[in-house]
């Protein structure tokens, strides 16, 4: 690597290599200047070197080298002078294309020379081997090897410059500028792989420009200058797409012009957006999406009707012509009658889509098919008044088609309006952004929607028509034609008809196939007859034999299937298990190839690194050795003139080939030394000299110093007595002309005073009547201010007494809710506390009774078995005194009580054995109770007027039951 120590001296260089045939020598010099870290400030030269640098990379076709000089000369000069980066690539631009049009001019074929598939793409191996098997090339292999490779640069050099100029906001219309020429590139010469790349480079430079939003220099898409830009370089893009015929990349620039437009919220100018809706009609018309072709033909006019003045009445009638068409071309069924609910979804996306794209917002909730329809976009065009400005040909189209009947005649009363329109349309005039208009287009739909709305009115008034009469009706097609169009509309579902070739007839209903009613036929009647023998002999259920034999089959089935499940379960895990130690081993491998690959590459950036240490030391020695020797060499000579100046002294033999630069510095110091020793000589000598000179010369000077001084002094005191003279005598003039016009302004001294008293009085008067009204003044305002805070003092208390009334009155009421409340707690409780003792009273006397009857049982009991006892031997009469004592009041009451079959009160069945028992005692409502169940009041006795005890109404029920039963 040559060091240069300006970069004159380097571009001297390069041309000197030139002259001698060295280009790449020349080249590569020029790199290690443009890419060496010295020169990273922009000077004036540098412009000059990277002319030179790219005239020679343009020579030698090495694109790798320009963009890595490019790239550095755009660091060097991005924030100082970024004019000099873009006078280099329009340089470096220009002589590429006027390299490949020297190539192109040169070749005889170009479509030949240019039959190339990919610019990008190498030779392929039957091309080299057909060019070295050959002996003689023929001309267009010749040709191809003329001009392909230049085309290949040139098509390099639009991507460099793209690579070099994106996302930098001070060169935005160079990169516009660029992203133009490469466009024109590919449509010139048709290289639609090409396209496809540039369209995706720039797409990927907008991505990241949106990604990467800390980046500096980064262009502002919000500034119109920007936007505008951008939106000419998609524009242009959409034009050389549709013009190169690849309507795929088309609207993919149409969404990146329409993802431009939804980034910035700004709607770019009319024009644009003219070329936007022309373009997006064309790509539908291509794609058969003949709903959208319409709609987007509709903004179209409503923009030209909008923004163009200087529209003519023609042109404006040939475009709402244009939109009335489209719409009637539309399909008039629905494509997707029949379709499943995931393409249903795929098609509402799609419409979605579609219609941001032309303009429309709907509604994600809503059926885009109910609302971008054909139906809908007919009335739009009527309600905007499409219609009203169309021509009259196309207006008696319209009608005939949608409001007219005529079921015989229809084909025949279209045809002329169609060989009319056919003929109509053209280009527009200049004052139209719309370039041309073909109504002839839209022949063919209209024919097939013609053929679609006669069979459907046909099908109204015919059950059954000749295949020859449907055929003179329809004059567009022949029969294949309509039967197709037919086939078609039957299966979405518009019409309903069947053709019949052997009877040569059209049978229009809704009718069934034949082979499907025949089909039924012998299936009915099966069923119909196993039905009848059903009902005349019923079938004897039999018991299965399976379940006689196999009594578990449905246990052993169930397990069975337990056990597939289980083993499908077992099996599921084990290839999950088997499938996460192949992720596993494989990431281990992953891990350990990126292991390997990090270690090999850091053993490789370290013997880069080890390289260019070791290349800068011997670099750095290699300039530390040419300093010294610079500087020995600039010794020497030094040393040769010192020598040579000296009279009468003998030069030294000195051999600049045998003297080391250490020699030659040792002589220069002695030489420096000595010379300095004889300087300082002469100094001392020439200043004592002078000091001789100056003494003598001040003994000289100083009596005529002293005598000019006096001189000086006297002159001065003569000046200065003189002017005192003449300011005295200036005083008294001045004096007596003051005393002369003092008396002369004394006369007006009364006339003074008279005047000044006037004013004074006069102001003195002005100022009392202003002091008087601003104290008036000011005591209105006082007042006024009074009875403001007087009335807002009032409002105020006014307010607070109302809000504290309401508060009173609103404590008041939380007091009585809450005094209701615990009152109604209480007596709740009351009540409740006082059904419950109720309850437990009624308790209490069930417990009673059910004692008294226990013992009462207990009684009989014992009086039947004393009865018994005289009749068995085995018991002696005194050997259970207990049992034999309380045998006899249990015999009498049992002989007292009548027979069990018949219900005896208590009182009855006691009056023989007790006769003195007491009186009934009286129950707690003061009423006396005749036996031992409680009393109850009258309300209870009622079932209809009891009152819900809750748990107490069961067991009050329960105790009403009879003692016997």
């Amino acid at each position: 690597m040559t060091s240069f120590v300006k970069p004159e001296n380097a571009l001297k260089r390069a041309e000197e290599l030139i002259n001698v045939g060295q280009k790449q020598d020349a080249l590569q010099a020029l790199h290690d200047l443009i890419t060496s870290k010295r020169y990273r400030a922009w000077q004036k030269p540098l412009e000059k070197i990277m002319f030179k640098y790219v005239e020679l990379c343009v020579d030698m076709r090495k694109g790798r080298f320009a963009k890595d000089g490019l790239i550095q000369y755009r660091i060097v000069c991005q924030q100082v002078n970024v004019t000099s980066l873009e006078e280099v690539i329009k340089h470096f631009m220009h002589l590429s294309t006027e390299k490949a049009e020297q190539a192109r001019s040169q070749a005889q074929a170009l479509e030949e020379a240019l039959d190339v598939d990919d610019l990008e793409a190498d030779k392929r191996p039957e091309d080299l081997m057909l060019s070295y098997v050959s002996g003689e090339k023929g001309k267009d292999r010749s040709d191809r090897e003329l001009v392909t490779p230049w085309f290949k640069f040139l098509w390099e050099t639009y991507r460099t410059v793209l690579e070099i100029l994106r996302n930098n906001s001070k060169l935005e219309a160079l990169y516009a500028m660029t992203a133009h020429r490469a466009f024109q590139f590919c449509k010139v010469y048709k290289r639609t792989t090409e396209f496809r790349r540039l369209c995706e480079i720039i797409r990927n430079h907008l991505a990241n420009l949106n990604k990467f939003r800390d980046q500096r220099d980064r262009p502002d898409l919000s500034a119109p200058e920007s936007l505008q830009l951008y939106l000419d370089t998609r524009i242009e893009q959409l034009k050389v797409a549709t013009e190169l015929e690849l309507w795929q990349e088309a609207f993919r620039s149409v969404e990146d012009i329409h993802g431009l437009m939804c980034m910035v919220k700004k709607t770019p100018k009319p024009s644009l957006m003219v070329v936007y809706y022309v373009k997006l009609t064309e790509i539908f018309w291509k794609s058969d999406s003949n709903l959208y072709h319409a709609y987007a033909w509709l903004k179209l006019f409503s923009i030209q009707k909008s923004f163009n003045k200087n529209l003519s009445q023609k042109d404006l009638q040939l475009i709402a012509s244009s939109v009335l068409l489209a719409a009637l071309a539309v399909s008039p069924y629905d494509s997707k009658h029949s379709a499943s609910h995931l393409e249903l979804e795929h098609e509402k996306e799609r419409n979605l889509r579609m219609a941001n794209l032309i303009g429309f917002n709907l509604d994600s909730k809503l059926e885009s098919r109910d609302v971008l329809s054909r139906a809908n976009l007919l009335s739009e065009l009527v309600s905007k008044g499409v219609l009203s400005c169309a021509i009259q040909e196309v207006k008696d189209l319209y009608h005939l088609l949608e409001h007219e009947f005529f079921s015989l005649d229809l084909a025949i009363k279209l045809q002329p309006l169609l060989d009319k329109i056919s003929k109509l349309g053209g280009k527009l005039s200049s004052a139209s952004s719309v370039p041309e208009v073909q109504l002839s287009q839209y022949v063919p739909a209209l024919e097939k929607l013609a053929t679609l709305m006669l069979l459907q009115q046909v099908s109204k008034v015919y059950q059954t028509m000749k295949i020859e009469s449907l055929l003179r009706m329809i004059p567009f097609f022949d029969f294949s034609a309509v039967e197709k169009i037919s086939v078609d509309a039957v299966k979405q579902n518009f019409i309903a008809l069947k053709v019949d070739h052997s009877r040569n007839i059209v049978l229009f209903g809704d009718l069934v196939i034949e082979s499907d009613e025949l089909r039924g036929h012998l299936t009915v009647l099966a069923e119909s007859l196993n039905k009848a023998r059903a009902m005349i002999c019923p079938p004897v259920r039999k018991a299965s034999k399976t379940g006689d034999i196999l009594p578990d089959l449905a246990d052993i089935v169930d397990k069975e299937h337990r056990r597939l499940l289980a083993r499908k379960s077992i099996i599921e895990k084990r290839k999950e298990e088997q499938e996460r130690q192949l992720l596993e081993m494989e990431r281990e491998e992953e891990s350990r190839r990126l292991k390997l690959l990090k270690i090999t590459e850091e053993a490789e950036q370290k013997r880069l690194a080890a390289e260019y240490e070791q290349r800068k030391n011997q670099r750095l020695r290699r300039e530390i050795e040419e300093r010294e020797l610079e500087e020995a060499q600039a010794l020497l000579q030094e040393a040769e003139k010192r020598v040579g100046k000296k009279k009468g002294s003998r030069k030294p033999v000195l051999d600049s080939e045998k003297l080391s630069k250490q020699t030659l510095m040792q002589l220069a110091l002695t030489e420096q030394l000595r010379e300095r020793q004889e300087m300082e000589k002469k100094l001392q000598k020439l200043a004592k000299t002078m000091d001789y000179l100056e003494r003598a010369k001040r003994e000289v000077v100083a009596p005529l110093i002293e005598a000019s001084f006096q001189q000086r002094l006297l002159e001065e005191r003569m000046v200065h007595e003189r002017n005192q003279q003449l300011e005295v005598e200036i005083s008294k003039q001045r004096h007596e002309g003051d005393l002369k016009e003092k008396n002369r302004l004394a006369r007006m001294s009364e006339s003074k005073k008279s005047f000044q008293g006037r004013v004074i009085s006069l102001r003195q008067e002005e100022f009392s009547r202003r002091r008087a009204e601003r104290e008036e003044h000011i005591r209105l305002i006082i007042e006024a201010r009074k009875t403001e805070r007087e009335v807002k003092r009032k409002k105020i208390f006014y307010v607070r007494r109302e809000e504290e009334r309401i508060r009173i009155l609103g404590e008041e009421e939380e007091a009585r809710k809450r005094e209701e409340a615990e009152r109604r707690k209480r007596e709740e409780a009351e009540r409740k506390a006082k059904l419950d003792e109720i309850a437990e009273k009624q308790r209490q006397r069930e417990r009673e009774l059910e004692e008294k009857e226990r013992l009462r049982k207990q009684s009989l009991f014992g009086a039947a078995r004393s009865a018994d006892a005289p009749a068995r031997p085995d018991i002696a009469p005194g050997s259970r005194p207990l049992e034999s004592g309380t045998a006899a009041p249990a015999a009498a009451a049992a002989a007292a009580a009548p027979s069990p079959a018949k219900y005896v009160p208590k009182f009855r069945r006691t009056e023989g054995s007790s006769p003195n028992a007491p009186p009934p005692e009286s129950d707690r409502w003061g009423g006396s109770r005749a036996d031992n169940r409680p009393s109850q009041p009258d309300s209870w006795r009622s079932d209809d007027r009891r009152p819900a005890l809750g748990s107490s109404r069961t067991s009050w029920s329960s105790s009403r039951v009879r003692p016997d039963r």
